[in-house]
């Protein structure tokens, strides 16, 4: 009997909590360019020192640098595009405040290197020693040691200002930002007097190429002034969108039906959950304040997709069990245990493929990637832990006892 309370208890008060928020989840998710339009900003660059030039390096890599601002965590999915020789196309999607948009990205990336001084906690460095056009343009390069590390030379202008830095700091931290970002702490390991040195470390290539890139576009600022800037319709369109949800809704109504019709009881919780899985991936959108695009419900579907084939998979092992003459208790517990490793496995290859999107890709690339992430953690918490704790209670409490609750027939079941 306590079980059973539980069951309804449980079933209520989630039903319920979903129910209460679920408007206010809808209303304020973020909608992406493609879905609700947005900002766009033409910028033109040019060198903040005269006698400089505008190289394809520098204007790619400042271009980066807009989209690490406007996109940290990949969660915004900004358009950055180079255009000609000296343009950079900036296209944002449910942009609130126009004028700051303009202030923070327009301003050159500011590289530094700096030391700590008294009164700077452990990790804190705030005095700028160097800054980014004191080195020689495209003075940074990549080189490999004799265990085929990866390592970064640079060349400073001043050969004698740099050879007081290092001596005043030997043997201590000389830390390199851009803008108010820490990339890296190498120790000065000796006094350097030609203007040239040699940054080591446990840098992967990437990250050695990363570095580098990084010092050459702090030696090379650009300065980005504003061309023009307009609003942005969305390329999907409302009448497209109203269609796609409706079509979403529809294709859901339909697999609920199925799982139901299926797997009897069992379909029933697993109905249950796939909505408890929906509701939960839009709050962590809105949590998140995540921005919500064509590839983000592309990976929200696909997510969708596998947590009915987790439900599936597990379901129809139980069967099995069932239909070998075992009792309903120990054909749950059975299916469960064989079928967690097939599940776990295709969801953490899964999570494994979209960590690499995230790593290398950019834009809707991490977008997809992230989302993908997110929808297959919720989907093991809700589709199989969630789900089977529900299925448990169910079992335990004597609610299901036949095996027709799960839709084996009597004469499919074998003698032991």
């Amino acid at each position: 009997m306590k079980r059973a309370i539980s069951f309804i208890l449980v079933v209520l008060v989630t039903a319920g909590v979903m129910a209460f928020t679920s408007p206010g989840l809808l209303n304020n998710i973020r909608l992406g360019l493609d879905l609700k339009g947005g900002f766009e900003i033409l910028y033109e660059a040019e060198p903040l020192e005269a006698g400089q030039e505008v190289t394809r390096e520098s204007l790619t890599q400042t271009a980066k640098s807009l989209e690490q601002r406007a996109n940290a965590l990949g969660t915004s999915e900004p358009e950055v595009t180079t255009e000609g020789s000296n343009r950079i196309r900036l296209k944002l999607a449910g942009v609130t405040d126009e004028t700051e948009v303009r202030s923070k990205m327009k301003e050159p990336a500011v590289l530094t290197f700096r030391s700590a001084q008294d009164g700077d906690e452990p990790g804190e460095y705030s005095k700028i020693e160097l800054r980014g056009n004191e080195f020689v343009e495209n003075g940074a390069s990549v080189v490999f040691g004799s265990l085929n590390e990866p390592m970064v030379d640079i060349q400073v202008k001043d050969k004698e200002k740099f050879a007081e830095i290092t001596e005043r700091l030997q043997g201590q931290e000389l830390a390199i930002y851009l803008d108010d970002e820490l990339l890296s702490a190498p120790i000065v390991q000796q006094v350097l007097t030609d203007g040239k040195a040699q940054i080591t470390g446990s840098y992967t290539r990437e990250e050695a190429n990363q570095l580098r890139d990084t010092i050459n576009l702090g030696a090379l600022p650009l300065k980005l002034t504003e061309k023009y800037s307009q609003s942005v319709g969305a390329s999907l369109g409302q009448l497209s969108l109203e269609q796609t949800i409706k079509a979403g809704i529809v294709a859901s109504v339909f697999i609920l039906i199925f799982m139901i019709a299926l797997y009897r009881i069992p379909g029933i919780v697993a109905s249950f959950c796939l909505i408890v899985h929906t509701w939960l991936v839009l709050l962590i959108f809105y949590w998140g304040d995540f921005v919500l695009t064509l590839p983000g419900i592309a990976a929200f579907i696909l997510g969708i997709g596998m947590a009915v084939d987790a439900n599936i998979i597990t379901y129809e092992r139980i069967k099995e069990e069932l239909r070998s003459g075992k009792s309903v208790m120990s054909a749950v517990k059975s299916g469960e245990r064989i079928s967690f490793r097939t599940v776990m496995d295709s969801n953490v290859t899964t999570i494994i493929a979209a960590g690499v999107m995230f790593w290398l890709g950019t834009g809707a690339v991490r977008g997809f990637a992230i989302v993908l992430i997110i929808d297959i953690v919720t989907s093991i918490l809700t589709n199989i832990f969630f789900s089977r704790f529900l299925l448990n209670l169910l079992v335990k409490a004597k609610l299901i006892k036949k095996p027709s609750y799960f839709g084996v027939k009597e004469s499919e079941i074998r003698a032991l």
